[in-house]
């Protein structure tokens, strides 16, 4: 996917881009710009995902209409919300959004239940998409209702602002860094309740955050930003693997899988996680044969090794091809790309590692894979 296919060469306005959100932004402030111009799906968690500083919430202000710089253009899901080349605006308030924050902010005077009640009457019970049954459900906030806001965990209050955004029945849902606010306990707390609404809700999502486990978890396209500049766009898998992106040099450079539960063995609590390229045993409570689980492999976590090795408190062994090498933010590590029938892999290994194996890109390799670093 290209990087900048917010709009043709010469200039002209992109086509609205049915299924798909449409966005070109040129940004200027003293000290900062942001050059951005993308095609996204229309569909799915979006992660605009980079370090402080690198735009993600100034390109996510622009989409909603809270900041209106000129000579943009956005569509989503073939709804053009700004053209400038034709006189194109529509106000925040017009646009059906819905806008999560770092800090919830509830109405410290209203109930749970009355908070919900003011975001759903903004929209028309007829145009209503989302209803408050069904908010509550999926955020898990049914015994909340009548609590105020001070009587809330940061992480109820959280899970009662994304019920509210629900509530406005949005046809485009922005999370800015929504767990930012909350502590690591907090953050597992509603983490899965985020899940809910990509697995439940065909509402496209773009999500900010600097937290690579959140992206792991939650993204199906992931768009890298640095300084003002989109670096990558593309699927959350393929990007997460390419070796020459500043999010693969970090300590938590790593790929994700998706794959289909075979088994679980009972006694040791493992699940055995079967993809393109063989199998991996996670740590797992009982879950059924079938079920599609998503898991992070770091690539601090994988070994490599010319064959498999049996003696060793390292459960899972993938047959692999060294592809790829690239330099790491050390000068005695590198970073290799492997494929294992497909499926691509991550390992941190050393230079000399790498020369007293012989390793060169085409030589077969078995990748060891620490099962407690895989995260279901």
């Amino acid at each position: 996917m290209s990087l900048h296919e917010g709009g043709p060469a010469d200039g002209s306005a992109p086509g609205p881009g049915e299924g798909a959100i449409v966005a070109r932004f040129a940004v200027d402030y003293p000290g900062f710009s942001l050059q951005a111009g993308l095609r996204l799906p229309g569909h799915g968690v979006t992660a605009l995902f980079g370090h402080s500083g690198s735009g993600k919430t100034t390109l996510l202000r622009a989409v909603a209409g809270l900041e209106h710089h000129r000579g943009g253009y956005l569509a989503v899901n073939g709804e053009v919300w700004q053209d400038d080349a034709r006189g194109v605006f529509v106000p925040t308030h017009r646009r059906p959004i819905g806008y999560v924050f770092q800090e919830a902010s509830l109405f410290a005077h209203l109930s749970v239940r009355a908070n919900l009640q003011f975001g759903q009457k903004r929209i028309a019970p007829a145009a209503r998409r989302v209803d408050l049954r069904q908010a509550v459900e999926l955020l898990g906030i049914g015994a909340l209702l009548e609590r105020h806001p001070d009587r809330l965990s940061g992480g109820e209050r959280q899970r009662v602002a994304i019920a509210r955004a629900l509530l406005t029945s949005p046809r485009l849902l922005l999370m800015d860094e929504p767990l930012a606010a909350l502590d690591l306990r907090r953050k597992r707390e509603i983490l899965p309740y985020i899940q809910r609404l990509h697995d439940e809700l065909d509402i496209p999502v773009l999500y900010v955050s600097h937290a690579p486990d959140e992206v792991a978890r939650l993204a199906d396209h992931l768009v890298l930003l640095d300084a003002g500049r989109v670096v990558a766009s593309g699927p959350l898998a393929q990007t997460m693997a390419r070796l020459d992106l500043p999010i693969a040099f970090g300590e938590d450079a790593g790929v994700v899988i998706e794959g289909t539960v075979r088994g679980h063995d009972a006694r040791y609590h493992l699940a055995e996680l079967s993809f393109p390229g063989g199998s991996v045993q996670v740590a797992h409570g009982p879950v059924a044969a079938g079920t599609r689980l998503r898991i992070q492999v770091r690539a601090r976590d994988v070994s490599l090794a010319l064959a498999p090795q049996e003696d060793s408190s390292i459960l899972n062994r993938l047959r692999a091809r060294y592809v790829a090498e690239a330099e790491a933010d050390t000068p005695a590590h590198l970073l290799v790309r492997l494929e294992a029938g497909g499926t691509p892999l991550l390992a941190r290994i050393t230079r000399r590692s790498r020369d007293l194996l012989g390793l060169a890109p085409g030589r077969e390799v078995w990748a060891h894979i620490k099962s407690v670093a895989l995260l279901a």
